[in-house]
């Protein structure tokens, strides 16, 4: 009755942890409201049984969290004790999947880094939303932190926008910080957007023009400098990465 993944003796990646561990809080509550709205109604566990149509030892490894039923199994004992099952699935702030197209242009950006840049790749951010940060750029010197986000196909630019703002906002709640505020100061916080140079994401940035601007108003030069070297931050900014066959480069578009 499980719905657990087969283990392939590979190496588990920090996405199929992070489900794992948000799969068992999702879990443990759903077996806490079970056993409460059961002894709430004073409901044996063997009238739970019979009413959902399953045996008594399964409503009992339910409540104990050693057994991993089905979404049916949950709404027939849901419907048994005279509640709704809900499920749904609700968009935090972006997808966590990386394409090879993000590698590289992570790779491009790294290598293009002057040595005064720290960087953090993956930086998980939990509060007040969730989700992943491709590369936090941090420079000591100047009490900066710069969230990168990359992206290699450019859609829905409102979305894009709003995902990556909230989530360079969050960032204090990412386990990071406690390094980046070792000095007894907090760093100021500022943003990054490294677009693929292809013809369809040059036409929706096009389409998105004043929105884009609004979001990185810092002129593309100026960030490149200041990534390559040692030229002040400008801003929240966006750049390009072109990338052809095994050259590449950042580019202001």
């Amino acid at each position: 009755m499980s719905g657990s993944c087969l283990s392939t003796g590979m190496p588990r990646t920090r996405l199929q942890l992070d489900a794992d561990e948000r799969t068992a809080k999702t879990r443990a509550a759903l077996a806490e409201d079970l056993r409460r709205l059961r002894a709430d109604a004073g409901v044996s566990l063997t009238a739970a049984a019979v009413a959902a149509g399953v045996d008594r030892s399964v409503v009992s490894r339910i409540e104990t969290g050693a057994l991993q039923p089905t979404l049916e199994t949950y709404g027939r004992l849901a419907a048994a004790l005279g509640a709704d099952l809900a499920a749904r699935v609700y968009p935090q702030t972006g997808p966590a999947i990386r394409d090879r197209h993000q590698v590289r242009m992570a790779e491009l950006l790294i290598a293009t880094l002057h040595p005064r840049w720290l960087v953090a790749p993956e930086v998980a951010v939990r509060r007040p939303v969730r989700g992943w940060i491709d590369l936090a750029l941090h420079a000591p010197a100047d009490n900066l932190v710069v969230a990168a986000e990359l992206e290699s196909e450019l859609h829905r630019v409102e979305q894009l926008l709003r995902w990556s703002s909230e989530k360079a906002e969050a960032l204090a709640s990412s386990s990071m910080w406690a390094s980046w505020t070792a000095s007894g100061q907090e760093p100021r916080v500022s943003r990054l957007l490294v677009l693929r140079w292809t013809r369809a994401n040059r036409h929706a940035a096009a389409a998105a023009r004043r929105l884009l601007r609004e979001a990185y108003p810092a002129e593309p030069q100026d960030a490149l400098e200041s990534l390559a070297g040692p030229a002040a931050w400008p801003g929240a900014a966006m750049v390009w990465a072109r990338i052809d066959g095994r050259r590449a480069s950042l580019v202001e578009g």
